[in-house]
């Protein structure tokens, strides 16, 4: 039998109040596969500038990212707007990358795999893919969040259906609340990653942005530009009140 190491808490960068890992994609992916199958349920949050700003008017959710195992940083335009305003920060790991990586380099085939959310066929050409059994798939109602008798449906089917790794994939911040609500039952086990749409990327049923965009900070541009209607208020209002709150803390530092 193999016994994995126990993992080392990685180094944490602060940035706008939360502890955010210094480690990139890759190493996040290692760091998370090398975690004991069995040790308790912890979940994985990456934030955006539209989560920090969430984060900003929401204590309650706050706390939910502040519980998490692992939180990693997906924003470049975050990253470089702290830079400029001569902040420390940590590396940038896009979700996608993170749930890309786990699923070519760490995951093997009889690995018991959960997702919540998506659709069968979306589901079944990622288990193609790269080679997987078949997940355990669980499709809550839309509205999640507001209906208490649906979030309990979708956390029993992750306790009754165990696995090494959960994707939840039902939208931010409703794929959050779901992981803080697994692990609140002390029951589970292995890790929760609050994913989005990154593994309809990798099943090629919504497109991502190409890699030089997504390189220069500008994959929120080609999401926009797809969707304008469902993402406008989000991209042009919301997220960029992300810059007051970096401005802030660079004040209040002087």
């Amino acid at each position: 039998m193999t016994v994995r190491p126990m993992t080392v808490q990685p180094v944490t960068v602060p940035l706008l109040g939360l502890d955010c890992a210094a480690m990139d994609a890759p190493a996040a992916a290692a760091w998370l596969a090398a975690r004991p199958a069995d040790a308790p349920f912890g979940y994985v949050v990456t934030p955006n500038a539209d989560h920090f700003v969430r984060l900003a008017g929401d204590p309650g959710l706050a706390a939910i990212y502040r519980g998490a195992l692992l939180r990693l940083l997906d924003s470049r335009v975050v990253a470089r707007a702290a830079r400029l305003l001569g902040l420390a920060v940590p590396p940038v790991a896009p979700g996608s990358d993170l749930t890309e990586c786990l699923l070519a380099a760490h995951v093997r085939p009889e690995d018991p795999v959960t997702v919540i959310g998506l659709t069968d066929p979306t589901v079944r050409r990622v288990a193609q893919r790269f080679g997987l059994c078949m997940p355990a798939h669980h499709v809550p109602p839309m509205g999640l969040a507001q209906r208490p008798e649906a979030m309990q449906a979708a956390v029993d089917f992750v306790l009754a259906h165990p696995a090494r790794f959960v994707f939840l994939a039902v939208g931010s911040p409703q794929q959050e609340q779901l992981a803080a609500a697994i692990a609140a039952t002390g029951r589970a086990r292995g890790v929760g990653l609050c994913i989005g749409a990154s593994l309809s990327f990798l099943a090629g049923t919504e497109r991502r942005a190409p890699r030089w965009m997504q390189w220069i900070g500008a994959e929120w541009a080609f999401r926009l530009l797809r969707a304008p209607r469902r993402l406008s208020r989000r991209y042009l209002w919301d997220s960029p009140r992300v810059f007051a709150l970096l401005w802030r803390v660079r004040i209040t530092r002087r």
